[in-house]
């Protein structure tokens, strides 16, 4: 499957990012962007209100004043959140009837690296043609309006944006239901959710154990949170806790781990929820969203209680994009962000793991018990540096080679190549029976398609 087409050159995937101080993220493009979404946003005689969060890594201090500088001078105004989980900032955007929200954050990158990803006043990432649009204002800028008074906007801070996250974050929390002593690991990785996180458990009665809590603007995601649960897996099973819960820097995916240590995926996530969603009556057709990238246990779990599984290209935009045009309201991917379309715009790793939560406390089981219900198949995935990113299927040899593995796999598997969203890298997936025979599988087709991209 391939990825969509776009004739977008600064927005990717899941906004805008690189490297802090290079090309694209550095302050002058920061700037550029801020005055391009205030002119878009604006509306004739109305002033236009724009919220700016970001996560804890240090280059954020530099993109939010350049995108401040370039609100206000397009004439809107700033609200300004600090750091905060990209959840939160969508919630705020909509809750605030703001024209639009900001969030400065790499998410599961290193420190290094920065982000920019922009939500409408609806709370929702934007299309790839409001994208382009607010591209091309970058490119060709209006002309600044002269006169005796100029167009400038002001900026405030809201110093309770955390507080009103958290209350609408343990609002989604049954009232009938308590953590009253249940022992938790929560791993904030450093980011943006290093203070909401401990709080929302530790405020529904949770004992909990927060790691990764002292973010110092280089060590986000630095060997802990959502890209390392084996932290979570070691203290839980230090502390004898129920379950670990580990996020990424920005908060918007989950990895959780059960009381033996165990991994617990987003796959294994949109399972334990899906069905029960199913039993319940709350989905649409009984449709679960996730992308091409999930294990095909999960699709196979949800058909065992009359589910299906929608596929779409990989990144959470695209899961909520195929949701909003479905009807559907339960989906994500398996890195861990889930969406839950009836309380949020966006993935999100506390309000995940808080019904995943609700599941283990109504039905008394522990979390391992519950993530038995997906067998999952084994999965290669490989992933190599390219120069460039020729169509998969001009590549005549790669398509033979891909046809061929499928052929043999037949309804046992799966095979997927593609090209990464946010690097110059390819990824071969293959899924099947037995993990020593995918993977000599899966090095032939990126063999083949490292020497189709050579003599290309």
């Amino acid at each position: 499957m391939a990825e969509p087409n776009s004739e977008r050159r600064l927005f990717g995937t899941d906004g805008i990012r690189g490297v802090a101080n290079r090309h694209p993220m550095t302050a002058e493009m920061a700037l550029a962007l801020g005055r391009s979404v205030a002119e878009h946003f604006r509306q004739r005689g109305k002033r236009c209100r724009i919220v700016i969060g970001k996560d804890t890594r240090l280059s954020g201090y530099m993109f939010e004043s350049a995108l401040e500088a370039g609100i206000v001078s397009a004439g809107a105004d700033v609200m300004l959140v600090g750091p905060l989980p990209t959840p939160a900032i969508a919630f705020i955007t909509s809750s605030m009837r703001a024209d639009a929200g900001v969030v400065i954050s790499a998410s599961h990158n290193p420190f290094q690296d920065n982000g920019i990803k922009i939500f409408g006043p609806d709370g929702f990432k934007l299309a790839d043609d409001i994208e382009l649009e607010i591209e091309r204002r970058i490119v060709n800028p209006e002309p600044l309006t002269p006169g005796l008074e100029p167009r400038i906007g002001k900026a405030v801070r809201l110093d309770d944006a955390e507080g009103r996250y958290v209350q609408f974050i343990k609002h989604t929390f049954p009232k009938d239901r308590t953590l009253d002593g249940m022992r938790i690991v929560v791993d904030c990785a450093n980011g943006a959710a290093y203070r909401a996180a401990p709080q929302v458990f530790e405020e529904l009665g949770a004992e909990v154990s927060a790691l990764a809590v002292e973010p110092d603007g280089r060590n986000i995601n630095d060997d802990c949170g959502a890209l390392h649960p084996e932290k979570a897996a070691v203290e839980v099973r230090r502390t004898k806790a129920a379950i670990g819960i580990a996020l990424d820097g920005d908060a918007d995916r989950v990895i959780l781990t059960d009381e033996h240590g165990e991994i617990v995926d987003g796959d294994s996530i949109l399972a334990i929820l899906g069905t029960r969603f199913i039993a319940q009556g709350k989905l649409r057709g009984n449709t679960v969203v996730s992308t091409v990238m999930s294990n095909l246990g999960l699709e196979r779990a949800l058909a065992a209680k009359q589910g299906k599984l929608l596929r779409t290209a990989v990144g959470d935009r695209y899961v909520v994009e195929a949701m909003r045009e479905g009807g559907y309201v339960f989906g994500g991917e398996q890195s861990g962000h889930i969406v839950f379309l009836e309380e949020s715009t966006t993935g999100d790793g506390l309000l995940a793991a808080l019904q995943v939560l609700s599941v283990m406390v109504q039905e008394g089981r522990s979390l391992s018990d519950l993530a038995k219900l997906m067998t999952r198949y084994p999965q290669v995935l490989l992933n190599f540096p390219v120069a460039r990113k020729l169509p998969i299927d001009s590549l005549p040899a790669v398509q033979a080679a891909i046809a061929k593995v499928e052929k043999t796999l037949g309804h046992e598997g799966r095979v997927l190549v593609r090209y990464s969203g946010t690097e110059a890298k390819a990824r071969v997936m293959i899924e099947g029976t037995d993990e020593n025979t995918i993977r000599a599988y899966a090095e032939d087709i990126a063999e083949c398609l490292r020497k189709a991209l050579a003599q290309t």
